[in-house]
C-alpha cells in the first residue's frame, strides 16, 4: 500500500510492509515509514521518518461490544483509572467474579445470570483487560489489587464474595491479605500462586508455556501479538486451554479478540504475568498469617493443584471440588456445574455467617476500608453513600 503526494519540488510517500493479518480497512498503516524527498540545489536528498505503528485487525474494526440480556454496563473511576464492570441480579449477598488470561468479564457471560438468581454479580475488566483503561508498561498485581479494592469501595454493597480465576490469583490474594474486611468469602477458579509452584508454569525447560516468558518481557507481547489476536486467541490460547468442544465459539472469539486488538492491549496481562515472576518471596511471607474467611478452590483435569495452593494460605473452612474432563476456562466449557458449586458454597457461607455477629468484631476494621484517605485519589474522607456503579 503506497500513498504519495508530489507538490513543486517536495514529494513524501507513506510506505508500509504490511503481513495479511495486517492489512489496513480505512487508511491505518502497518509498520509505516515517512519518505520525504526534496531537491537542495543539484542534489535530490531523502528523510526518512517512522511513523508511529498504528495496527488494527480486520476481523475485529466492525465489532460492536459484546452483552447479554438482564446485566448492566459501568464504569467506575477509581485508583486513576477507569474500570469497566457490569452487574446483574438484584439480591442475595454479593459477588465480585475477576477473570484471568486471555479473557475480560466476558468469560462469565454463561455464569452470571445463572448466579444472578440467588445473587448480586458483578464482573470486573481489570486495568488493562477489556473495556477498563489501557495498563501503563509498569503496571502490577499490587496495582491491580487496589484497583479491586477502590471498586468494592465504589459499588458501596458491603464486603463481598471474591472470585479469581488463573493469572488474576496474585492480585486477589493481595486484595484478601491486606483488606479481610472487604472479603466475605474466597473462590479460586484453577487459580495459582507465586511462591507456591505457579512460576514453574514458566520454565519451558520442565513443561511449561512459553507465553508467560514471553508477556512478562517489556514490549514482546506488543511487538509479537500485535495485529494477530486472532491468530494468538483462535489458533494457540483456547484451544490449548480447553477441554469441551465448542465452548468457545465464533463470538467468544471475536470479542477477546476486540478487546487485546486495542493499542497496548497486552499490557494489562503483561504486568500481572510480571508479578508473577518476582512475588513468589513475599507471598511465602504473607502466608505465615493464614486467612480465615471461607474459601472454595475448584480444580479441573489439570489436578489439585488449585486446592494444594489454597491449603498452604487458609486458615479457615476450605472447600474442595474437581470437574472431570474440563479446561481451564471452566465459566466458559462448564457454567452449569460451576454455579451449582459456587451457589451451594455461597449458601453453606451466608447460613453459617451471622453477619451481624461476625462484623461486630471487625466493624473498626470495615469502616476504616470504607473510609478514604483524604489523599487517596483526590476523593472525600467518606464515600457518599447511595452512589453506586455508574
Amino acid at each position: 500500500m503506497t500513498s504519495r503526494v508530489i507538490a513543486s519540488k517536495v514529494s513524501t510517500s507513506i510506505r508500509a510492509n504490511c503481513a495479511p493479518w495486517e492489512t489496513s480497512t480505512s487508511g491505518d498503516y502497518c509498520s509505516p515509514t515517512l519518505l520525504t524527498t526534496r531537491l537542495s540545489g543539484s542534489r535530490l536528498l531523502t528523510t526518512r521518518l517512522p511513523i508511529k505503528r498504528l495496527v488494527m485487525s480486520v476481523n475485529t474494526r466492525s465489532v460492536a461490544r459484546a452483552t447479554i440480556p438482564g446485566v448492566e454496563h459501568h464504569v467506575a473511576h477509581v485508583n486513576g483509572t477507569t474500570l469497566h464492570h457490569v452487574s446483574a441480579g438484584s439480591g442475595g449477598s454479593p459477588i465480585l467474579l475477576v477473570h484471568g488470561f486471555p479473557e475480560s468479564w466476558w468469560t462469565f457471560h454463561r455464569l452470571i445470570p445463572l448466579l444472578a438468581r440467588r445473587h448480586r454479580v458483578f464482573a470486573v475488566d481489570l486495568r488493562g483487560f477489556g473495556d477498563s483503561a489501557v495498563a501503563d508498561d509498569d503496571h502490577d498485581s499490587a496495582t491491580a489489587s487496589d484497583d479491586l479494592r477502590q471498586l468494592i469501595r465504589h459499588l458501596d454493597v458491603g464486603p463481598m464474595h471474591v472470585l479469581g480465576q488463573d493469572i488474576s490469583g496474585g492480585a486477589v490474594y493481595r486484595l484478601a491479605t491486606e483488606h479481610p474486611g472487604l472479603v466475605r468469602s474466597l473462590i479460586a477458579v484453577e487459580m495459582g500462586l507465586a511462591g507456591f509452584g505457579l512460576e514453574g508454569l514458566g520454565d519451558v525447560t520442565r513443561g511449561g508455556s512459553w507465553h508467560i516468558g514471553t508477556l512478562a518481557a517489556p514490549g514482546i507481547a506488543d511487538l509479537l501479538f500485535g495485529g494477530r489476536e486472532r491468530e494468538v486467541l483462535e489458533q494457540w490460547a483456547f484451544p490449548t486451554m480447553t477441554t469441551v468442544p465448542g465452548a468457545v465459539d465464533e463470538t467468544d472469539i471475536a470479542e477477546f479478540v476486540r478487546v487485546f486488538a486495542r493499542d497496548g492491549g497486552w499490557r494489562g496481562a503483561a504486568g500481572l504475568y510480571r508479578s508473577m515472576l518476582a512475588e513468589g518471596e513475599e507471598f511465602r511471607d504473607r502466608a505465615s498469617v493464614p486467612l480465615t474467611m471461607p474459601m472454595l478452590a475448584v480444580g479441573t483435569s489439570g489436578g489439585a493443584f488449585t486446592a494444594q495452593t489454597l491449603a498452604q494460605i487458609s486458615g479457615g473452612p476450605l472447600s474442595t471440588i474437581e470437574f472431570e474432563a474440563v479446561g481451564r476456562h471452566v465459566a466458559l466449557e462448564a457454567p452449569d456445574r460451576l454455579a451449582a458449586a459456587i451457589v451451594d458454597f455461597l449458601d453453606g457461607v451466608d447460613r453459617s455467617l451471622d453477619v451481624d455477629a461476625r462484623h461486630r468484631v471487625t466493624d473498626s476494621e470495615v469502616v476504616s476500608e470504607w473510609r478514604m484517605r483524604p489523599d487517596d485519589c483526590g476523593a472525600s474522607p467518606v464515600p457518599e453513600r447511595g452512589q453506586g456503579s455508574r
